[in-house]
């Protein structure tokens, strides 16, 4: 199943709902989110800076993850970024495909 990691930043409106719901009741909702589509939260941390939170997740394909972030930015209460992860063996077999590519200006 393809892991996805999630950053995201709360909006001035997400900030007041994570006040409200606390930690644990955010996890609740991202855990109802990503087993509704068949997947599994792998880890959440909440963090400073740039991001708030940092989740990991199986979904079972990327177009699960898009209507997940889809729906997330709809609400306008956080800003995220999704960054597919691959595995050492999915690198490996990226590493014996012949790509033929010419560099700009070559």
């Amino acid at each position: 199943m393809p892991k996805f990691l999630i950053q995201a930043t709360y909006t001035s409106e997400g900030t007041k709902g994570l006040l409200k719901d606390g930690a644990s009741g955010r996890r609740a909702a991202v855990d109802q989110v990503v087993t509704g589509l068949g997947g599994k939260v792998e880890a959440m941390y909440f963090a400073f800076g740039e991001n708030d939170t940092v989740i990991i997740v199986d979904l079972p394909d990327a177009v699960s993850m898009a209507a997940v972030s889809l729906a997330v930015k709809a609400s306008g209460a956080l800003q995220t970024r999704a960054t597919p992860l691959l595995t050492l063996d999915e690198i490996d077999e990226a590493t014996r495909r012949e790509v033929t590519f010419r560099a700009p200006g070559k």
